[in-house]
């Protein structure tokens, strides 16, 4: 079936989502997993997200897709649902995971809607807040969302009913060709700084790692490869300006489709990428996003019939809620974040910190009080919460794990999470193959850095709403969950 070339992939969409996986295992698979793909790109004219000032989309380069994911065997089940969006905000994962189970049978806390952080996708959290409080709010948007919501749930809906036996594989491969770069560095006055260059005489050397393993987990159906979840700590903001965009990963699958010869579905799970870019210091030039892609979908492609078979064919699926403690918004700066958006929204100079700064408090303001000190949705758009609007002094996560087998498991944390934490699960994890994946269920976290990250500062740490060790609690959450994965009987 050739019905996914990219000039009418979604038109096939609901024929994939019924007809993937179809043709039978062997009956000792008790494994079975269904795939299906979702369009989920908003009109033209709807905002777009990822800076601090208003862009609406004035066309499409690619569609924006939503790409569910459903294990199940004879006594569990689980679905990941990754979106060519830049967040998962609370209140639309809580939405979408309560009504796909009641659709599916699937329980809600073993569904996981994250986004791959593409910032040329929709700034939908306002739109999805007035809509939720059924608020007065623009025709047009008021559709999207409803689009968006119904689409996520019919994406998991699809891929539960079209799980059939498969057999999966796993594994990792490894990304020679330089394409992602810590974008922190340690300065000579001791300071650590956000975007900077080793042409800069201050520079004394980056401030942390990178990640470059791929994590893998290939779905086959009577030995054709259907499906492959790929895993690497890369952030999506390589194509900028005012058009739809799903950024590098639609490369990916691309080069994939190319090199099998089939209509593989690629579904891209962001890793842990918070203080992560593509951005080379050493290079004036900038790596594109097709170059980036193709790279990362050839590293992949290269290693595809090295993957083993998990040992076990079963799926166990565990989240935890963790708490994790907000920083606090004080009515003196609440009001003084007010003057500086108000300024920004005139046009008037405003120091980039001082705007983000603003920008958090306010988030903070209706996050911790159930009476905020502003009336939030007059000054923000991204990080309006219905849910958790009030919530106090802590904000509750879920940390949840899916395990195949014995050999593979899918790590998924809320935010953007710094690499460091990322390589720290991987390192003390049980399985041979661990995927983790950041901005899962909620995005109001905003960047999540290692402790030692918050004596440096600089941007990601401005851009954080949680106090210091926020990071490590999810590390030793999830870790947790892991241990105790592999202890039970499989």
């Amino acid at each position: 079936m050739r019905c996914f070339r990219q000039t009418v992939m979604i038109a096939c969409s609901a024929v994939w989502a019924t007809a993937a996986l179809h043709a039978a295992e062997p009956p000792e698979s008790n494994l079975k997993v269904g795939l299906a793909v979702i369009d989920i790109t908003p009109p033209i004219g709807f905002p777009m997200a990822g800076y601090y000032h208003e862009r609406l989309a004035d066309g499409t380069i690619d569609p924006l897709l939503a790409k569910a994911l459903v294990f199940r065997d004879a006594n569990e089940s689980g679905a990941l649902v990754v979106c060519d969006l830049i967040g998962i905000a609370t209140d639309l994962s809580r939405t979408v995971r309560k009504r796909a189970s009641e659709r599916t049978g699937i329980p809600a806390s073993n569904i996981v809607i994250a986004a791959t952080h593409s910032h040329t996708a929709p700034d939908y959290a306002k739109e999805l807040w007035l809509h939720l409080g059924n608020e007065p709010q623009d025709p047009t948007r008021k559709a999207y969302i409803e689009k968006l919501i119904n689409g996520l749930v019919d994406a998991i809906a699809s891929a539960a009913s079209a799980a059939r036996p498969a057999v999966i594989e796993c594994g990792s491969a490894s990304q020679q060709t330089s394409v992602s770069f810590n974008r922190r560095f340690v300065m000579r006055d001791g300071s650590v700084q956000t975007w900077q260059s080793f042409s800069n005489p201050s520079v004394v050397r980056s401030a942390g790692p990178i990640d470059s393993e791929i994590g893998l987990v290939a779905i086959r159906d009577a030995g054709e490869l259907r499906g492959v979840l790929s895993n690497f700590a890369l952030h999506l903001d390589t194509v900028g300006g005012q058009k739809w965009s799903a950024d590098y990963p639609r490369f990916i699958e691309q080069t994939l489709r190319e090199a099998t010869g089939n209509d593989v579905i690629s579904i891209f799970g962001t890793g842990c990428c918070g203080d992560i870019n593509h951005v080379n210091p050493r290079d004036p030039a900038r790596n594109k996003s097709d170059f980036i892609g193709r790279s990362i979908g050839e590293s992949i492609g290269k290693q595809l019939a090295h993957l083993k078979p998990i040992e076990q064919a079963n799926v166990s699926v565990k989240s935890r809620v963790a708490y994790l403690p907000l920083q606090d918004a004080t009515k003196e700066e609440v009001a003084r974040s007010i003057e500086i958006l108000a300024a920004a929204n005139r046009k008037e100079k405003v120091e980039f910190f001082e705007h983000v700064t603003a920008y958090k408090k306010l988030m903070l303001d209706q996050l911790r009080r159930r009476e905020p000190h502003a009336r939030t949705a007059d000054h923000i758009t991204w990080g309006l919460s219905r849910s958790l609007a009030g919530i106090g002094e802590t904000l509750p996560v879920d940390v949840t794990v899916m395990t195949l087998g014995r050999d593979a498991a899918i790590v998924c944390l809320p935010g953007e999470v710094f690499v460091e934490l990322g390589l720290a699960i991987k390192q003390g994890s049980p399985y041979r193959t661990t995927l983790v994946v950041e901005l899962s269920n909620t995005v109001e976290t905003n960047y999540v850095p290692n402790r030692a990250a918050y004596a440096g500062g600089s941007y990601e740490v401005t851009n954080s709403a949680l106090q210091p060790g926020a990071g490590e609690v999810l590390v030793e959450t999830a870790l947790s969950l892991l241990r105790e994965a592999a202890r039970a009987p499989k």
